[in-house]
């Protein structure tokens, strides 16, 4: 063979290639703690929300073209008479919430567990903003809106049963009783219903399994909206707790929604969570995608019937990049990026910004849940490097400031830098593990600046520091796993950020958030 010959075949392999490898995705598509995904589509756009729990502002909103890159354009709950979330806990607030669209309008209907129950907010640009809550008779939770024939239906799961009623979608008033629809496969906790109309019929899909390696997605369907519903002889359709799933690294698929895409195509959306360091998860339950297909019988296949894997083969959208958030994070206004987020409604007082510096002052503490002083994003990624900078003069006597990796008021980990009530300077690890606790201490200069950097492999966060400029060095490290779902609860994933204790306040000059794979 020539070399021109040659040359050509290795364009030709090279082609191919590229080619298969532009028809595989990745899950998730939305890494971290981005829980029960709810999508609907306008035009070629598509709009994506999930639970945020105890977090402010609540319900995530991102935006794509193609399914596949997403952009975080907001959060619909930003106000605190939206969002009251005294005493939330990351197993209360805000859980699953459901988007859709009709006639100009965007809905968002979720509970609110620790508040007032459910509840809808409107708006004509899911940018914002978005309405005061329209409060909902029904009780359950995870409710879900179809609107068919002039009609709008709310569906939700009081006292386990999936149950049916006519709404007002402007007031909110409960126009028929509630019925009940299908108590699903037997599977515990069945919730997350959604109706859709397809072909004649309507499907009512469910989750049941509870949000862990069991979760399943189930479907049922009807000529009528009531019923009766029968039952998909295949299911469950979606779930790796299955011989052939059991080995993936993603594991408690469930909790999912259905689009239809401009071309036709069909697709869901679903939560499942990554396993680190044996059966555990630690960055919470994420947004995963797979394709969708309609068998002979009218019932859908996704993927093909295969478990779910982090990468899957697929026919994709055409790719439409989006941009991400910013790796370094400065404090020039108080306008934060919409992935910022506080520990239930923030004290405002307490964060303030100035000379370019962000000054954190202290209320309570991240294990007492009541306000504490944080302002973080979500880890994402199971590798990152994350850094920050304080100055010793400006940190008050009694004041411990720093990073925190935080799971829940019962799991959280934190570099920080201490000025004692004497003025003595000191970086320090603590952690805190259930009834667990441990700390370890090096002192600092009274005028340091001390650079606090923590990194993680996804087995191990790494926690340094470094004075002066100097090189960083390693205080402590401790596993993942301890800040697993499976070791402290709660419904939530890792969140890092900047946080304050003690007395007095202390400065910080930046935030870096930078993901390493």
């Amino acid at each position: 063979m020539d070399k021109k010959s040659i040359t050509f075949s290795i364009i030709a392999l090279l082609a191919f290639i590229s080619l298969d490898a532009s028809s595989q995705l990745r899950n998730p598509v939305i890494g971290g703690f981005h829980p029960d995904p709810s999508v609907c589509r306008v035009g070629s756009d598509f709009y994506l929300v999930n639970s945020s729990f105890q977090y402010f502002p609540g319900v995530p909103i991102y935006h794509s073209k193609d399914l596949i890159n997403w952009q975080q354009i907001g959060n619909v709950l930003d106000r605190e008479s939206q969002l009251p979330l005294e005493g939330a806990s990351s197993g209360g607030g805000i859980f699953a919430p459901t988007i859709r669209y009709h006639n100009g309008v965007y809905y968002m209907i979720t509970t609110n567990v620790s508040h007032g129950w459910n509840f809808m907010v409107t708006a004509t640009n899911p940018r914002g903003p978005w309405s005061e809550p329209i409060w909902l008779k029904q009780a359950g939770i995870d409710p879900s809106l179809l609107f068919d024939d002039g009609k709008c239906y709310m569906v939700s799961n009081p006292d386990g049963v999936i149950t049916l009623c006519e709404i007002n979608p402007a007031t909110g008033e409960q126009i028929t009783p509630s019925r009940e629809l299908w108590r699903g496969t037997g599977g515990r906790y069945p919730e997350g219903p959604h109706i859709y109309k397809k072909d004649g019929w309507y499907y009512l899909l469910i989750s049941e399994g509870g949000t862990e390696l069991p979760h399943m997605l189930t479907i049922a369907r009807s000529h009528e909206i009531y019923g009766p519903y029968e039952t998909n002889p295949q299911n469950p359709i979606l779930t790796n707790c299955r011989r052939e799933g059991q080995y993936s690294q993603i594991q408690g698929t469930g909790h999912g929604d259905f689009v239809e895409a401009e071309d036709g195509s069909w697709w869901i959306v679903f939560l499942g969570y990554r396993r680190f360091g044996g059966d555990y998860h630690h960055l919470g339950r994420e947004t995963c995608l797979a394709p969708v297909e309609w068998n002979e019988d009218g019932w859908p296949i996704i993927n093909g019937g295969k478990p779910i894997e982090n990468t899957i083969d697929a026919k994709l959208l055409p790719t439409v990049e989006m941009p991400g958030p910013k790796s370094h994070t400065t404090f020039e206004t108080s306008r934060m990026a919409p992935e910022w987020v506080f520990i239930q409604n923030p004290i405002t007082s307490n964060y303030q910004f100035f000379n370019n510096r962000l000054r954190l002052i202290p209320h309570g503490t991240l294990s007492e849940n009541k306000q504490p002083t944080f302002i973080g994003r979500r880890q994402e990624s199971e590798k990152i490097c994350v850094e920050t900078e304080l100055d010793a003069a400006d940190i008050g006597n009694g004041c411990e400031a720093g990073l925190s990796v935080f799971q829940n008021e019962n799991g959280h980990y934190e570099i920080a830098a201490i000025r004692q009530m004497d003025s003595e300077m000191e970086v320090v690890m603590k952690y805190k593990v259930r009834s667990l606790s441990g700390i370890t201490t090096v002192k600092a200069g009274q005028n340091d600046k001390i650079r606090l950097r923590i990194t993680s492999d996804g087995n191990n966060y790494h926690f340094k520091y470094s004075l002066n400029g100097g090189e960083f060095i390693t205080l402590a490290e401790h596993s993942c796993l301890l800040l697993s779902s499976e070791v402290v609860g709660g419904f939530t994933g890792v969140t890092i950020g900047l946080y304050a204790e003690g007395n007095n306040s202390a400065d910080f000059t930046y935030f870096d958030y930078k993901e390493t794979d």
